[in-house]
């Protein structure tokens, strides 16, 4: 039987797509491009019946706009930051995300990094392994224990509400920002609310972010956000890189405002040598010692990508069928 359709991943997945090929089977080729610049995908995309995108470029209203048979634009991740899904609505193309894919390692990471951060495990190991300092563990005085210790959570979705009830395991007292959360929700899991988010950061020792990239949240965190913090905090970002402006968070560190910080973002990936990737890189800047920088791989674990492959593919099979498309973003 002739394939009808045409599936295009355009980036982060060239393998033999056996997972996206069991789905869509006879319906339609399953072709991925492997490019990790929009450019590139001039010439090569334009005959998509639906296309699967990932987090490593961006689809422009130039190139949705070469898209005369696309019958959907599958975001496989939970941000869709990086594509103009406002125009794709406007010229008729569905674009849906994977929202629950990876709830749970994200989370697990956000802890994994606040956990590291707090304890000063990779700050010791870094420490030691270039032979500074004592044997002892008063290169990391002082650390204080988490329990009662209070943890900042903004954005109360899928993943921050995971967080939450992982924080609250450890027995930290765990506090969340969202106004778009309806009341109640603070109720239901036995935390607590700010009404703001400078509330929020005034009261926390850790401040981990969950919200998507959005005109009001870009930048969220920044020189003057981060000075609400108590002397000594931490931060984790396992959201979008844009939501901290990272040109802040070496004075933040150098002062003590930032006791560390951990990125699994960053607003370019992969980064530039800015100003935090500078201080990271520079062992005489107390960053090289307590900032924590990730690949973007706080999504990963082989259960989650398998997840997210299938679940991707499941929706472009009802894309293409012409069946009820579930978690359309405009």
């Amino acid at each position: 039987m002739d394939k009808k359709y045409k599936v295009i991943i355009t980036d982060f997945i060239n393998d033999s797509l056996d997972i996206e090929k069991e789905i869509l089977g006879e319906t339609a080729e399953v072709v991925a491009l492997d490019v990790n610049n929009e450019q590139l995908l001039e010439g090569a995309i334009e005959s998509a019946d639906a296309v699967i995108m990932y987090h490593t470029l961006s689809l422009s209203r130039a190139t949705i706009n070469k898209l005369k048979q696309c019958k959907l634009i599958l975001r496989a991740g939970v941000g869709f930051d990086n594509v103009d899904h406002e125009y794709a609505r406007s010229i008729g193309i569905p674009v849906a995300n994977i929202p629950d894919y990876g709830s749970e390692d994200v989370a697990d990471t956000a802890i994994g990094m606040m956990l590291d951060l707090t304890r000063g495990i990779s700050f010791l190991n870094s420490r030691l392994r270039a032979g500074i300092g004592e044997w002892n563990y008063t290169q990391v005085q002082p650390l204080t224990r988490l329990r009662n210790r209070k943890i900042g959570i903004v954005g109360l979705g899928r993943i921050g509400t995971a967080a939450a009830l992982r924080a609250k395991a450890i027995g930290m007292d765990a506090i969340f920002y969202d106004p778009f959360k309806p009341d109640g929700f603070d109720k239901a899991l036995g935390i607590q609310r700010a009404a703001t988010l400078e509330a929020l950061l005034k009261q926390v020792q850790v401040l981990t972010l969950h919200c998507p990239l959005t005109p009001t949240t870009h930048y969220l965190i920044n020189q003057n956000t981060l000075a609400f913090l108590p002397k000594g905090s931490y931060l984790v970002n396992t959201s979008r890189g844009a939501v901290v402006d990272t040109s802040a968070i070496p004075a933040a560190i150098e002062s003590g405002r930032l006791a560390g910080a951990a990125f699994d973002v960053l607003e370019q990936e992969p980064p530039v040598d800015d100003a935090l990737i500078q201080a990271w890189k520079d062992p005489n800047h107390p960053a090289y010692h307590k900032v924590i920088i990730n690949p973007h791989s706080a999504f990963y674990s082989e259960e989650g990508l398998k997840e997210i492959r299938v679940k991707s593919a499941e929706a472009c099979l009802k894309a293409l069928r012409g069946d009820e498309i579930r978690n359309v973003v405009n």
